[in-house]
């Protein structure tokens, strides 16, 4: 049993299947009215070094209908890693909570959470990695097109966090995974050859043409330019991402069944014009709104069910 959630890397390909199968069929029965409720008395904390709206919202609210509570904790009041150490945190927290989810800066910082608590750690968000984000997603392209094996995802913009989970999805779930982005901006060679190591039919490669990147796509995926901490770099990035924009031109050459999706927040102008947001704000909310069913889907598994099997 894997009792936490820190990256994809850790799973193969069945269990996430099965994650993104159950999240589907546990989303129907919530909206149905007709979910179950068991972590009744069970408390999430909820450790913030960055700012969010999705995070946040999405755990508190899965919670709730789980039958428990989450609780904030920012790193003002906390003051994780310099206040009090990582090690110390977790094991506070594991003699008062059930789980732990944390959206941080360093990737290590979560990873120090979980080898120090006997509770589940959920990566909320680092630097790294951005795994509930990236299987929110791929529930997202498996509603929409029914099934995940075969299909292309284009991501246009830096090769950042979100981008590296994509890709580790892709790989795992048999989908083609094509990053354009400028050059400098691509994700780790020794990244794809990990992963091309572990996942020999794994499909990906990076074209800097954002045209051709999207010509046989099925979904056409951007996120911000300019992720928090890089906000000295704006200008410098502002020029460097310019002709990675997802506007009706680079659409008009994708095949007319693709779709947008975009993590959020979106800096209409910059990373995606308003056009081509609105003309997928039904997939891109969806996006969004599956990040509450996901989550909900993980936290009953890691918390109620012991771990993922």
């Amino acid at each position: 049993m894997i009792k936490d959630f820190i990256t994809l890397e850790q799973f193969n390909t069945g269990q996430l299947e099965n994650l993104i199968e159950r999240t589907i069929a546990d989303k129907k029965l919530y909206l149905a009215g007709k979910g179950s409720a068991p972590l009744t008395r069970q408390t999430l904390a909820m450790i913030f070094e960055k700012p969010s709206l999705r995070t946040r919202v999405s755990f508190e609210v899965a919670m709730t209908q789980l039958g428990g509570a989450a609780t904030y904790l920012d790193q003002t009041s906390i003051g994780l890693g310099t206040r009090e150490s990582a090690s110390d945190t977790a094991c506070v927290l594991a003699k008062m909570c059930d789980g732990i989810m944390a959206r941080t800066f360093s990737h290590k910082m979560v990873e120090d959470l979980a080898k120090y608590s006997d509770i589940p750690v959920v990566n909320g968000l680092t630097d790294y990695s951005h795994p509930c984000q990236a299987m929110a997603d791929m529930v997202t392209v498996h509603e929409h097109f029914g099934k995940l094996k075969g299909k292309t995802l284009t991501f246009v913009g830096d090769g950042n966090n979100v981008a590296r989970s994509l890709a580790t999805a892709c790989a795992k779930l048999g989908m083609r995974f094509i990053l354009s982005c400028p050059h400098n901006y691509e994700l780790e060679e020794k990244f794809f050859e990990d992963l091309l190591d572990k996942h020999p039919k794994a499909d990906s490669l990076v074209l800097h043409e954002p045209g051709l990147a999207v010509k046989e796509a099925d979904v056409i995926y951007t996120d911000t330019w300019i992720s928090m901490g890089q906000e000295e770099e704006k200008s410098k990035r502002l020029h460097i991402f310019r002709n990675y924009q997802v506007n009706a031109q680079l659409l008009s050459l994708a095949p007319k069944h693709a779709i947008v999706l975009h993590c959020l927040p979106a800096y209409r102008d910059y990373e995606i014009t308003d056009e081509a947001f609105d003309a997928n704000a039904t997939h891109i909310f969806n996006e969004a709104e599956n990040r509450l069913h996901f989550q909900r889907t993980l936290l009953n598994v890691l918390m109620a069910e012991g771990g993922i099997e």
